[in-house]
Order: C-alpha cells, then structure tokens, then sequence
C-alpha cells in the first residue's frame, strides 16, 4: 500500500476491545495480521454512556469506574498486542453509543485499512458485529473482518 507521494502507508486494523471472548480474537487476529503486514492495531475501548442518576456525585462516580474499567481494558490489550508482536498499539477510550463512536473514530482516522470485530460462538454475533454486518457495512469507509467465535488461537493463527 502506497500513498501517492510515494511514502509507503501504514495499514492500520481498528479493534473494538470489551471484556468479551470474541474481542480478544479480534484482538489477536489483527495482531497477527498486523505484523504479517507491517501493520498496526488501534484499540478503541468503549464507555456506553452510564444511565442517568438524579445525585450529580454519583453520576460522576459512576461515569468516572466506566471510564477506568475501559482504560485498564484498553491498556492490557496493548499489552497483548505488544507481547504478541513487539510493536505498540495505538489506544483510545470513547464514550458513547458503539455504532457512533466507531463511526466517528472512522471518520477521524482515514488510515484505517479493516475494521476487525469477533462474533460470539453461540446465539447473538454481538450488537457491533449485528449493526455493521446488517445495516452499516455498505456505508464504512474499509473493510470489515468478523472473527468467527468458535475459532480457537490456532485457528486464528492460521487464518491471519
């Protein structure tokens, strides 16, 4: 992949990280594929937006646990990613509705090249995989890969 001025762009695989299985094969998938390509991984950790409560303290508080979870999230997946292959993920954290956030994270960062998600093994794909799978893939500005819920690590090795 090369830009027009003749400097080689970095192809970038944006991995939505929760606490969930199916994250963590996306993570390690776009690891992988990442270092197969000289690539990088962004993470993006989500904080849904906390339900509301009449005592503003609280709120606060509430908010402020999200946001920290996320960041501990965020932060060992890019320990991972960084254990896995030498090189430093950039992180994010974001607060919002899922679909909205990724969109705009999109939006503002034009070089990512695959937005990577993970499917659940069994019943439900996940409510990201359902939303671009179904309703947005036609409109992202790159390439969606789902990683199937049932593939094991060597699997994903083997297919990344």
């Amino acid at each position: 992949m090369h830009k027009s001025n003749g400097v080689r762009a970095v192809r970038v695989y944006l991995v939505i990280m929760d606490e969930t299985e199916e994250a963590r094969g996306a993570l390690r998938f776009a690891t992988r594929r990442a270092a197969k390509t000289d690539g990088v991984v962004h993470i993006l950790a989500l904080v849904e937006r906390q339900p509301f409560v009449a005592f503003g303290a609280v709120q606060a508080t509430i908010e402020d646990e999200a946001r920290t979870r996320a960041e501990v999230l965020a932060t060992a997946a890019a320990g991972s990613v960084l254990s896995q292959s030498g090189a430093m993920p950039v992180i994010a954290v974001m607060q919002g509705e899922g679909p909205k956030v990724v969109r705009a994270y999109l939006a503002a960062h034009e070089e990512v090249a695959a937005l990577v998600l993970g499917a659940a093994r069994e019943g439900h794909p996940g409510p990201l995989v359902s939303h671009f799978a179904a309703q947005g893939l036609g409109a992202l500005p790159c390439p969606l890969f789902i990683v199937p819920g049932g593939l094991s690590e060597a699997d994903i090795d083997r297919l990344s």
